[in-house]
């Protein structure tokens, strides 16, 4: 009687984890956003498993069938249609539900977009926020406003249609000279990411069609002494530590 939360390839299908296969192999059930799509991965995989459909449409209808499946000892898996479950897809309410259920969840590492896309930017990753998918009209523009003295490194999801719009919101609130870095396609053929001001970067997707799925990483509002004394407390502590590999190789 367990839930395995499994991440799947975002993109490049060998990103699928050795482990994440295992569990695949070992369950009883798979739980799918899309079973077509969850099906074209397993069958790259040469596994066969029942699927059963579990998205955001049906999530709250479908949760207490599963936890009663689970009651009877069965074993089942959770996977969306890329990355890691619950994170901007379904799988938080089945997660509390089991929890309160008394049913074993465990999550395996993997896939998940804001990672790369965040590493990659070139922004200060020590302390972020991931806000996700804003909301599409209302609210949009106040938790925009929300983040206006947001100092830390925000990491946004949004689709290729209104990556423009976003941008342009933005620079409303943040001012045109924020750096921001924007990926998409990332682990595929495409994988691209562009850095620079959001007056920069917005000029740059102008120009040119949009595809994929997009992650933006915008830098917080800047505190300059705070920043310049983790810099130097960081560059003090690569220093003591060279100093003391050097002490240990002279002994």
């Amino acid at each position: 009687m367990k839930l395995f939360l499994v991440p799947t390839p975002i993109g490049n299908l060998d990103d699928i984890t050795l482990r994440a296969v295992k569990v695949l192999q070992s369950v009883d059930g798979i739980l799918a956003e899309d079973t077509r799509t969850s099906g074209f991965l397993l069958k790259h995989l040469g596994i066969s498993k029942p699927l059963h459909s579990y998205h955001i449409f049906n999530e709250h209808g479908t949760i207490q069938k599963v936890i009663a499946q689970l009651k009877t000892g069965k074993t089942l898996a959770l996977v969306s249609d890329a990355g890691t479950p619950a994170i901007s897809d379904p799988g938080f309410l089945l997660v509390r539900a089991c929890i309160e259920a008394g049913i074993a969840v465990e999550c395996l590492p993997g896939a998940t977009a804001f990672v790369p896309a965040l590493v990659n930017s070139g922004l200060p990753n020590d302390r972020f926020t991931f806000e996700g998918f804003l909301p599409h009209k209302k609210g949009r523009q106040t938790r925009l406003q929300a983040l206006a003295d947001e100092t830390r490194t925000m990491i946004f999801y949004e689709s290729p249609h209104r990556l423009l719009k976003f941008l342009e919101q933005l620079i409303e609130v943040l001012g045109p000279e924020r750096p921001v870095s924007v990926s998409r396609e990332l682990t595929k053929l495409f994988e691209e990411t562009a850095r620079g001001t959001l007056a920069d970067v917005h000029a740059y997707f102008a120009d040119k069609p949009i595809k994929g799925e997009i992650v933006v990483c915008v830098g917080g509002k800047p505190e300059p002494e705070e920043r310049e004394k983790r810099n130097k407390k960081g560059e003090d502590y690569y220093k003591q530590r060279v100093a003391d590999d050097e002490a240990d190789d002279e002994e």
